[in-house]
């Protein structure tokens, strides 16, 4: 029986993958990438007998609020980063090729640039000597399909060419190791961290050398320009959360009650149900971003972190409302009041919608390579999500206004959004553009690039 404690955390919404690593003779363990809630691996940690002697970060995370502060307070545990790293609070920079003994179990730390200066893998082996590892951990250098951005540090200097050109090199470094190494990448599908990123939350070296775009023999110069094109647009909190994550912030506590508080003057009312529940009544100003979707990452994409929150949900509902905006760093929830349906929201049905053309101004709120695989709707204005409040000079808040998305989550967050913007006539299409393709009705297809 191997002494190796291998566990991952895949945490859905963010779709963000977090490891506990342990060795179950030494009793000595790490955690790598962990979420800011860390109840799951004090409590994996207690029932295995192990106590958590490392907290590994493979870079200074932008898409979540990392939770290696709580968990150092919690457990003890010295911090690790890449010895690139800048972050204001006491760490352990960790040399390339530094070796971390969890025991018989072995971490080997190599820097691999790229994605961020700092980022580091941690290749995973059974006993020290392992001529061959039992995995690696990738973070955000290398994932199922993809590999990680270079764009995001523009604004700190850094330019995606500057970074894809370190990015290559450091692929090309993982290359290096046995095409049986399995691979358990920081992210999966649906994350803005990437492109073209699989479902699956891990796989081999070996598959990925043979499918991998971003692996296939190419010079330097063809890597930078197929790696920095076709990035979707990055949620608008990104660059809230990776300057919090260097910062030594207050730590979280899961566990606080959430009160119940009146509606606050000042406050955001972000509205927590399903968009159907939302349409049949709500309060007024009030943001749909339904809990049951990617609600954190939707969240800090059309609201500002600067802003205080009233939670609109049942008081079941209150504490994973709020330690869900936790994760990306949105601490200024005051508290929570319960739905009251003081107005309604319209919501067309693709036939409605097909009798108002052209009298309506439709926006698209899909991502580009959304569009570009299955078409739009003829005389939709393409506006993605992530974009939606920088460029309301685009839209006529005097014209009647339809949102679609896909099926109808983000179409009802981006009308919500619209009409706390002085948007009075906004609805949004029941069922998205799946259900107006579903009913035979007209599309564009784009043009190929």
């Amino acid at each position: 029986m191997t002494n190796l404690v291998f566990t991952q955390y895949y945490t859905a919404c963010l779709s963000q993958a977090s490891y506990l690593i342990g060795d179950r003779a030494s009793g000595l363990a790490a955690v790598v990438d962990p979420r800011r809630d860390i109840g799951a691996y004090l409590a994996d940690a207690e029932a295995l007998g192990l106590r958590i002697e490392w907290v590994l970060e493979t870079h200074v995370h932008a898409d979540f609020l990392s939770g290696h502060l709580e968990l150092a307070e919690a457990t003890g545990a010295v911090i690790g980063y890449g010895s690139a790293a800048e972050v204001d609070f006491p760490v352990h920079r960790l040399a390339d090729r530094r070796r971390i003994s969890l025991g018989e179990v072995d971490l080997e730390v190599l820097h691999t640039p790229g994605h961020t200066p700092e980022s580091i893998c941690l290749v995973v082996r059974e006993h020290a000597e392992d001529p061959e590892p039992y995995g690696v951990l990738t973070g955000d250098t290398l994932f199922l399909g993809d590999v990680g951005r270079p764009d995001l540090l523009s604004a700190t200097g850094w330019t995606a060419r500057e970074l894809a050109i370190s990015l290559y090199r450091s692929t090309r470094r993982l290359l290096e190791l046995p095409d049986s190494t399995r691979v358990f990448p920081g992210h999966g599908a649906g994350s803005a961290c990437g492109k073209n990123l699989s479902t699956a939350t891990s796989g081999t070296l070996g598959e990925q050398r043979r499918t991998n775009y971003a692996l296939a023999p190419m010079t330097e110069r063809q890597f930078v320009r197929a790696v920095c094109a076709g990035q979707p647009t990055a949620p608008n909190y990104f660059a809230y959360a990776a300057g919090r994550n260097r910062e030594a912030r207050p730590v979280f506590d899961e566990n606080d009650p959430v009160p119940e508080v009146p509606v606050a003057d000042g406050a955001v009312l972000l509205d927590t149900r399903d968009p159907a529940a939302f349409a049949a009544g709500h309060l007024p100003e009030s943001i749909n971003v339904g809990l049951d979707g990617r609600y954190a990452e939707i969240a800090g994409t059309v609201l500002d972190a600067e802003h205080d929150i009233v939670l609109v949900c049942e008081p079941e509902n209150a504490v994973e409302s709020r330690n869900r905006l936790a994760r990306i760093g949105f601490d200024r929830v005051r508290g929570f009041t319960r739905p009251r349906p003081v107005v309604t929201a319209t919501r067309l049905t693709p036939t409605e919608l097909s009798h108002l053309l052209p009298d309506r101004q439709v926006v698209d709120v899909r991502t580009p390579a959304e569009v570009a695989t299955h078409g739009t709707i003829p005389g939709a204005l393409l506006i993605p999500l992530p974009e939606l409040v920088s460029r309301l000079c685009e839209l006529g808040t005097d014209r009647p206004t339809v949102l679609f998305c896909a099926g109808g989550y983000r179409s009802s967050v981006a009308a919500s959004t619209l009409r706390t913007h002085g948007f009075l006539d906004t609805t949004d299409l029941l069922g998205g553009f799946t259900a107006w393709a579903a009913a035979g009705l007209p599309t564009d297809q784009p043009s190929p690039a």
